[in-house]
C-alpha cells in the first residue's frame, strides 16, 4: 500500500496544497481511487461512509486531469444539497491553491442564477452542482457538457432518496459517452446498481470497510424511556455532557422546530435546521454551528444531508429513522478522521425491535445506559466548571487595576470559603433544578430489573405515605384543590406563591401532586398567610381553594373540586385548553433558578405528552 500521496501519483502542486492542509498519509478510499482514476480506463463505484476522505479521493485526480489551456467545462460533480455543493467546491479550491488557471464554480438553487450564468460565460473547468439548478442551466443553454471528461456522483444514494433519479438520468444524457465516471455512495440500493449498468463502463467496485457497516470509531448507546419522557431524557443526556457538540435528529419538521424552541427556552445553546426555513435562515444557522456558536443542531435527515462538519462529538436520534441506512448515515457524521464519537438513540419500548433491526444492519450492538441521574449530572457540571477555571485565560494587566478593591471586599473569606461560594453559583442552580427529579428509565424485566431494584437504596413511598396529611417536622400541611389532571405541577405552585407573596420568604417543604388535588408543606406559622394570599385566585379558569390539611380527612375528587366555592355559572375550560395555557406558563416558571425558599420545582414534569399525541395523529 502507498505510504504517501506522491507514491499515488499526485502532482507536485497538489502535494503542496494537501501538505498545507495537514494531510500526512492517504486514507483507504484515497489509496484505491486516486491511482485508478489517474491510470485506469474503467469507471469506479466506491462504497464508503461519510467522513472517509472521499472528496480528496476524487478531487485530487480530477484537478490533475484538467487541461488549464482550455476554459471549457471538463469535470462535473453532482451533490444532493446546497451545503455539500458549497463544501465540495471549497475543498477543491483548497486543493488547487497552487494550481494556476483552474476555475471552480458551485451551482445550486437558492442563489442568483444570473451571477452563476456570468461566471459560466467566462469559462469554468469544474462545475459542482445540485441536479435541479444544473438542469435549469442546461435548458437555458448556459452549461455546455460536450467536453466533460470526468463525471462524479457524490452521495449518490442521498440524491436518489431525495427523488433526483430522473434529473440524474436527464443530466447524464448530455454527457459524452467517452468520459470517466465515479459514483460514491454509502449504500448500494438497486437504483444505484441500475445507474452503474446504464451509464458506466465496466465499473470497478471499491468497498471501504464492509457494506452497511458503521465506523469502528463510533460507540452506539441507547436509552429507553416512556414516549412522553423523551425530551426530559434528552435534556439530562446533554446536561451530563457539558462539552457536547452534536446533531439531534428528528423525523418531522414540526417536531424538529418544537424541540429546538424548547431547548432554547430552557437555556440550551441550540437551533433548528429543516426544510421550512428559508435559504438565508439555513445559511445563518449553519454558520453559527460551524463556528461552534451552537452546541446542538436539531435537524431533519433531509435538511442535514450532505452536511459536513468536523469534530462532532455526538449524534442523537430523538426518533429512530424508518430506513436503517439513514441511521448508518447519521452515525457516520461523528468519529471521523481517526477520532471517536458517540451515536445515541432515545427510544421507547415499542422501538426495541426496530433497534435490534438496526443492530443487525450495521453489525454493531447498542449499549443500554441509564438516563443520567441528578447527582451524576451535577458532578459532571462541577468538574467542567473546575476545568474551565483551570484553563481560563487571565488578562493580568487588564485585571490588575480591579484586584485590590475586590481582594479587600473578599478578604474576610478564606480560600476554601471562596472556592465553596464560587462552585455554589453553579451547584445551587443545578441542585434546585434537579431536586426531586424522578427516575424516567423504563425498568427492564428479568435479571436487569432485579439488579436495578437491589441497587435502589431508597424504598418507594407507599400510597398511604404519599397521601399523608401529616406534615414534616417544622412544617404545616396545606391542601389545594388542583392537581395533575388540571395541568398543575410544582413550578406552578411556586410561581403562584412567588406572585402573591412579593418580597416575602416563604419556606416550602414536600410537595405531593395527586390527580385531582395537591398537598404541600409550608414552614410553621406561614400556612395561613399562604392560604390568605391565594384566596379567590384562579388557575386557568378554576377557582382555587386552600385549607390546612387535616389528618385522616378524605379528599375525594368531589371534595377536591370544592364546587361550593365556585361561582354559579362559571365557565370551565376544557382540559385540553387548560393544558395548552398551562404549558406556556410552566415554561417560564420552570426556568433554572428561583427566588427565596420556594425552590421545590419539578422540571421533569410531563410537558411533552403532546409529542406522543402528534405522533399518533401522523
Amino acid at each position: 500500500m502507498a505510504a504517501t500521496f506522491q507514491e499515488l501519483g499526485v502532482r507536485d502542486d497538489l502535494l503542496r496544497a494537501v501538505a498545507d492542509l495537514g494531510f500526512i498519509a492517504p486514507m483507504p478510499v484515497q489509496e484505491k481511487v486516486i491511482p485508478h482514476l489517474l491510470n485506469e480506463p474503467t469507471d469506479v463505484v466506491a462504497l464508503a461512509q461519510t467522513g472517509t476522505g472521499k472528496t480528496a479521493a476524487f478531487g485530487l485526480p480530477t484537478l490533475q486531469r484538467i487541461d488549464t489551456s482550455s476554459t471549457a467545462t471538463q469535470a462535473l460533480i453532482l451533490d444532493p444539497t446546497r451545503e455539500l455543493c458549497l463544501q465540495t467546491a471549497s475543498d477543491l479550491a483548497d486543493y488547487a491553491k497552487y494550481t494556476d488557471g483552474v476555475n471552480i464554480l458551485p451551482v445550486y438553487g437558492g442563489s442568483s442564477i444570473e451571477s452563476q450564468i456570468r461566471a459560466l460565460d467566462k469559462g469554468v473547468q469544474i462545475v459542482v452542482a445540485t441536479p435541479g439548478r444544473l438542469l435549469d442551466l442546461i435548458d437555458r443553454g448556459k452549461v455546455k457538457l460536450e467536453q466533460v471528461r470526468t463525471v462524479i456522483l457524490d452521495e449518490a444514494d442521498e440524491m436518489l432518496n431525495m427523488g433526483f433519479v430522473d434529473d440524474i438520468n436527464a443530466i447524464l444524457a448530455h454527457v459524452p459517452e467517452q468520459r470517466k465516471m465515479l459514483l460514491f455512495s454509502a449504500t448500494m440500493p438497486r437504483e444505484i446498481a441500475k445507474i452503474a449498468r446504464n451509464y458506466m463502463h465496466e465499473p470497478q467496485e471499491f468497498v471501504i470497510g464492509s457494506r452497511n457497516e458503521s465506523s469502528d470509531n463510533v460507540r452506539h448507546i441507547y436509552y429507553m424511556v416512556r414516549a412522553n419522557d423523551k425530551y426530559l431524557a434528552l435534556k439530562r443526556i446533554v446536561d451530563c455532557r457539558p462539552r457536547i457538540y452534536g446533531i439531534v435528529f428528528c423525523r418531522t419538521r414540526a417536531l424538529c422546530q418544537e424541540i429546538a424552541d424548547h431547548l432554547i427556552e430552557d437555556g440550551y445553546n441550540a437551533d433548528a435546521l429543516h426544510g421550512d426555513l428559508s435559504q438565508a435562515q439555513r445559511d445563518a444557522v449553519m454558520k453559527k454551528f460551524r463556528d461552534r456558536n451552537l452546541q446542538l443542531l436539531v435537524a431533519t435527515d433531509v435538511a442535514a444531508r450532505g452536511l459536513d462538519v468536523d469534530d462532532l462529538t455526538h449524534i442523537i436520534s430523538f426518533n429512530l429513522p424508518d430506513d436503517d441506512d439513514v441511521y448508518n448515515h447519521r452515525s457516520g457524521r461523528t468519529g471521523r478522521a481517526g477520532k471517536t464519537g458517540t451515536s445515541i438513540a432515545i427510544i421507547h419500548s415499542r422501538e426495541r425491535n426496530k433497534l435490534k433491526q438496526i443492530e443487525k444492519h450495521i453489525g454493531k450492538q447498542f449499549e443500554r445506559r441509564e438516563v443520567p441521574k441528578p447527582e451524576e449530572i451535577i458532578e459532571k457540571q462541577l468538574y467542567s466548571l473546575a476545568d474551565r477555571l483551570e484553563k481560563v485565560d487571565v488578562q493580568d494587566e487588564d485585571i490588575a487595576a480591579y484586584l485590590p478593591g475586590i481582594a479587600k471586599k473578599l478578604s474576610w473569606l478564606s480560600g476554601e470559603d471562596l472556592l465553596k461560594r464560587l462552585l455554589s453559583l453553579e451547584f445551587n442552580r443545578l441542585l434546585d433544578y434537579y431536586k426531586n427529579a424522578p427516575v424516567i428509565d423504563i425498568v427492564p424485566e428479568g435479571k436487569e430489573k432485579k439488579k436495578r431494584d437491589a441497587a435502589d437504596k431508597k424504598p418507594a413511598r407507599t400510597k398511604a405515605e404519599k397521601d399523608s396529611r401529616v406534615a414534616e417536622k417544622g412544617y404545616e400541611r396545606v391542601f389545594i384543590n388542583v392537581g395533575k389532571a388540571d395541568g398543575f405541577f410544582a413550578p406552578n405552585l411556586i410561581r403562584l406563591i412567588n406572585q402573591h407573596t412579593p418580597g416575602q420568604h416563604i419556606g416550602l417543604g414536600r410537595i405531593d401532586l395527586l390527580s385531582d388535588y395537591s398537598l404541600f408543606d409550608v414552614q410553621q406559622g406561614e400556612a395561613r398567610q399562604v392560604i390568605a394570599a391565594l384566596k379567590n385566585e384562579e388557575f386557568f379558569g378554576k377557582r382555587l381553594y386552600l385549607e390546612i390539611a387535616v389528618e385522616g380527612k378524605e379528599y375525594s375528587r368531589k371534595k377536591g373540586k370544592n364546587t361550593e366555592h365556585q361561582p354559579e355559572g362559571e365557565v370551565k375550560m376544557n382540559r385540553r385548553e387548560r393544558r395548552k395555557q398551562m404549558f406556556a406558563a410552566t415554561q417560564s416558571a420552570s426556568k433554572r433558578g428561583r427566588r427565596g425558599s420556594a425552590r421545590h420545582e419539578q422540571p421533569e414534569d410531563d410537558h411533552f405528552a403532546k409529542f406522543k399525541k402528534k405522533k399518533n395523529k401522523r
